[in-house]
């Protein structure tokens, strides 16, 4: 079942996706500041429609520092419900914000303000009253005093900011990722990781501090971060060189020293200008069941177990025939583009996008794979997805595309997938897609 939603504005260009804890409700941000929640109505096919949509962020400026602090959406995360209400946080570069979605489909009537032709009534009278039982009863007979009730009203989905927890970062935010505990959550940036409690704003204790004492010094930044799912104590983050560090909270108040790093020797063969530039990590996400972390560079998706730090147990190509275009590619700032990684709700098949609107799913069980376009064509209704296929040289199938054809302007950056069920969400630029799987195949 796919779904499209078009834009047209470059402010309407999605920068985040996230499904909450029961796939419900999905959340996309964009660049304008704005999120929109999407809900699953099971009485029309289970498709997505929109929910609510609100302006979270205003561009700002920064006099200090004479600096624009964009709008745009960073991060959304769901909080686990704990009452009828939703609760997300959204972040832009510098500010994380917590909000409230509830609903509302009923209203009070009868304060007793009006008489039954519908004028207010003379209430001065109520304060000339003297304090006496004759007058009371006086009163009441006079102006028949009801009970106010509740009255069914059209459903009304209220947005509300709760938190804004504001000058804890001096350099973009990157990441938020709520702790188990349900009570702290983690803000990163390039330098920085903070934790957070959801209901203090004005203070966050420093985690992980990596700013060299002198900037010239510096030679890689934090690109990631995510607590881990079970244990509130442990976290992951990932660096510009490639390297995963995970930390214990219960080791230190500062921890600067992680007690595993995650790192895979570099191949010499492949060693080029560019080998720092595609070995830097964009995303990295803990599975379902705690027990490996999915990593995305430029070029390939790996599979870590926690406790193997020496090199990845599973490494998949994304898109390896670009690796002989990665000169062009730096000149169009390509290579800089941060793809997010998904597991589906099972961690049996991993998921990431690519260019020319390509998204890559992986099957670890039988190591098959398949690449998917997201586009006008697929989000017909019943329509069905067909694998695509990338074209290097050589002989070139009917529905070969040449990789000399590739629009590197439309590239899906950011993914989801339903935790429990195969549906998936897929941002291309300024469309949102969401494919669901009718036939409950791992794969398509």
């Amino acid at each position: 079942m796919p779904y499209s939603c078009c834009f047209s504005l470059p402010a309407d260009i999605i920068s985040t996706v996230e499904f909450n804890h029961t796939g419900e409700l999905l959340a996309t941000g964009d660049k304008g500041g704005r999120v929109v929640i999407f809900q699953r109505e099971p009485e029309v096919g289970g498709e997505y429609n929109v929910y609510s949509t609100f302006q979270s962020h205003e561009p700002e400026f920064d006099y200090l520092k004479s600096l624009e602090i964009e709008e745009k959406i960073n991060k959304i995360k769901w909080l686990p419900q704990q009452n009828a209400a939703h609760s997300l946080l959204s972040t832009n570069d510098k500010t994380i914000k917590l909000w409230k979605i509830s609903e509302r489909d009923k209203r009070p009537e009868g304060y007793n303000l009006k008489d039954e032709e519908g004028k207010l009534k003379d209430l001065s009278t109520v304060t000339s009253l003297q304090h006496c039982a004759v007058c009371v009863r006086r009163f009441l007979m006079v102006f028949y005093f009801q009970v106010p009730v509740l009255k069914p009203m059209d459903l009304m989905v209220e947005v509300s900011p709760r938190r804004i927890f504001s000058n804890g970062h001096t350099y973009h935010v990157n990441s938020i990722s709520v702790n188990s505990d349900c009570e702290t959550y983690m803000s990163a940036d390039d330098l920085r990781i903070n934790l957070w409690h959801l209901a203090i704003t004005d203070r966050s204790f420093n985690i992980v501090d990596i700013k060299p004492a002198n900037m010239e010094d510096l030679t890689e930044v934090i690109t990631a971060a995510e607590f881990h799912p079970y244990h509130c104590n442990l976290f992951v983050y990932s660096s510009s060189k490639g390297s995963l560090r995970l930390c214990d909270m219960r080791a230190s108040a500062l921890c600067d020293k992680h007690c595993k790093l995650y790192e895979e020797p570099e191949d010499p063969s492949n060693r080029s200008f560019f080998s720092e530039i595609i070995s830097s990590v964009s995303d990295v996400k803990f599975s379902h069941s705690g027990r490996y972390m999915l990593t995305r560079d430029y070029l390939t998706v790996k599979v870590w177990d926690l406790n193997m730090e020496t090199k990845p147990i599973e490494t998949y190509q994304v898109h390896d025939y670009l690796r002989s275009k990665l000169c062009s590619l730096y000149e169009n700032d390509c290579i800089f583009d941060k793809f997010e990684c998904a597991w589906n709700g099972s961690d049996s098949v991993i998921m990431t996008g690519a260019y020319n609107n390509f998204f890559r799913m992986f099957d670890r069980n039988t190591k098959r794979d398949v690449t998917l376009e997201a586009s006008r064509e697929s989000s017909k209704p019943r329509a069905v997805l067909k694998p695509r296929r990338v074209c290097v040289g050589g002989k070139r199938r009917k529905d070969d595309i040449s990789v000399d054809s590739l629009d590197f302007t439309k590239k899906i950056l950011h993914t989801a997938w339903h935790p429990t069920e195969n549906i998936i969400a897929i941002a291309a630029t300024n469309n949102l897609y969401i494919f669901q799987d009718k036939v409950n195949s791992d794969m398509h």
